[in-house]
């Protein structure tokens, strides 16, 4: 036992084979992402989950953080197994067909259901400006530049708390996990991760030094989705959720690319558990929290029980069930499920997800998916040419 706690079992070996768990731990942080969502889109009432915590973070953001830490460990791991033209392949096959059948789904379905729920017709849904096909284009590219569809669902209990029409107020953070990747693509081309790893730790040293800046002179520690300026004034990028996501994503690539030398044991969970517990409830939760988060969940990853160990494995529902939860509570909610309780409203919320993620993985992400190994074929002739070179001498 004492030997297990104090295991000196690297990184490496503890990932040696294919057994663990994000599959099961992504589901829990999308499904951490509803929860969070419940109060605010069900009750039009802020989450409490930063009363707790004294403003530090909430629920859906610890969920968000999860996915952030998963996805610097495996992308990481990609960038540095495969040439960067299949690393970039994968990487949108993983994210874009599934968003984009999400989008039309959310334009072209739920936003004419609503309609006739809150309208009693489609008059106007189409020809109004900021429409279904402007919420598709306007959203296909990943960075959200249009969150309502023709001025509905502003008599919700969200919309009545936020004064806006919001269909999937969860596609905020695609943007900044798909710039983490091209950042770890830039790092893999330069060849950092092969000849300069240390590069990696200063530059999460300087997102770091920026987050104790913060917690030593702000006088409401800033973290994701906060109040924040654009960044480099870009409009709808801000600069600390740029910050705080990309220092998360960083650590989780920290520990692939060194892999061979961090332990993971149950020793150094349990003082990540004590170190959780504290900032969260004294502060210091970006500073010291985030580390410890960010451990917690990798040894979760490769100590949660074998059951565990098979969710995910051939369904992956967890993307699907993120980017589909928010416009079925909002739905849930116009209709007055809300009414039954938080609990229940939870549940149908849940079911409701369930059956869009469901979907959506057997019928847009799998499938997209089955061409990960596409190459393009080059004809006899085009081998020729190249063999003979340019003008055919």
């Amino acid at each position: 036992m004492l030997a297990r706690i104090w295991s000196r079992r690297t990184v490496d070996s503890a990932f040696s084979t294919p057994d663990n768990s994000f599959g099961f731990l992504r589901l829990l942080f999308a499904f951490a992402v509803l929860v969070s969502h419940s109060l605010p889109l069900g009750f039009g009432e802020e989450d409490p989950g930063g009363g707790i915590t004294h403003g530090q973070t909430a629920l859906g953001e610890i969920g968000i953080l999860g996915f952030f830490t998963i996805s610097g460990f495996l992308i990481t791991r990609s960038a540095t197994r495969v040439p960067l033209p299949r690393y970039l392949w994968h990487r949108g096959l993983r994210i874009l067909p599934g968003l984009w059948v999400c989008l039309i789904v959310t334009a072209f379905v739920f936003a004419p259901v609503i309609a006739l729920i809150e309208r009693g017709s489609l008059a106007g849904v189409f020809s109004e400006p900021g429409g279904p096909f402007g919420y598709v284009l306007n959203n296909a590219a990943v960075a959200v530049r249009q969150y309502g569809i023709s001025g509905l669902l502003i008599d919700t209990p969200y919309g009545r708390l936020t004064g806006n029409s919001v269909f999937d107020g969860s596609l905020w953070s695609l943007m900044y996990e798909v710039l983490c990747y091209f950042m770890v693509a830039a790092l893999a081309v330069a060849g950092v991760f092969r000849r300069a790893r240390w590069l990696v730790i200063l530059l999460t040293t300087a997102l770091f030094a920026v987050i104790v800046r913060d917690f030593l002179t702000a006088e409401r520690i800033p973290g994701p989705q906060g109040e924040h300026g654009p960044f480099l004034g870009i409009g709808g990028l801000d600069s600390y959720s740029l910050i705080y996501l990309t220092y998360v994503f960083l650590l989780g690539a920290l520990v692939e690319l060194y892999r061979r030398r961090i332990v993971l044991n149950d020793a150094g969970a349990l003082l990540a558990v004590l170190v959780l517990v504290n900032t969260l409830q004294f502060g210091g939760f970006d500073v010291f929290g985030y580390p410890a988060f960010a451990y917690l969940v990798l040894w979760l990853a490769v100590r949660l029980p074998r059951p565990f160990q098979r969710i995910g494995v051939r369904r992956d529902y967890s993307y699907g069930f993120y980017i589909y939860a928010f416009p079925v509570q909002q739905l849930l909610a116009l209709v007055g499920v809300p009414k039954w309780g938080l609990l229940p409203y939870i549940a149908v919320a849940t079911v409701g997800t369930l059956a869009l993620a469901i979907p959506s993985w057997h019928f847009v992400e799998r499938p997209a998916m089955s061409y990960k190994h596409w190459t393009p074929r080059v004809r006899p002739a085009d081998h020729a040419s190249a063999r003979r070179g340019p003008g055919g001498g």
